[in-house]
């Protein structure tokens, strides 16, 4: 009995990434790089993320938990 051997995930991963536009591909790389930090991050740079977060709400540029799923089912 042959069995194929399964893809590596580096292989699949980039099976996917080929299909994906680039404001896909821009928004994993952020969920990616926020799993491996390049190093600690300051309170003072923490507290600048998090006022410059409340700015882009503020300013309406964000997208709604409903949004994002209806999104998604076009990926």
């Amino acid at each position: 009995m042959y069995f194929m051997a399964a893809p590596s995930l580096d292989t699949e991963f980039m099976a996917y990434w080929s299909r994906l536009t680039t404001v896909q591909k821009e928004s994993l790389l952020k969920v990616v790089q926020s799993f491996v930090p390049d190093g600690q991050q300051t309170l003072e740079e923490y507290n600048r993320d998090i006022e410059a977060a409340e700015q882009r709400i503020n300013a309406g540029a964000f997208q709604t938990q409903e949004e994002v799923e209806r999104m998604s089912k076009d990926w």
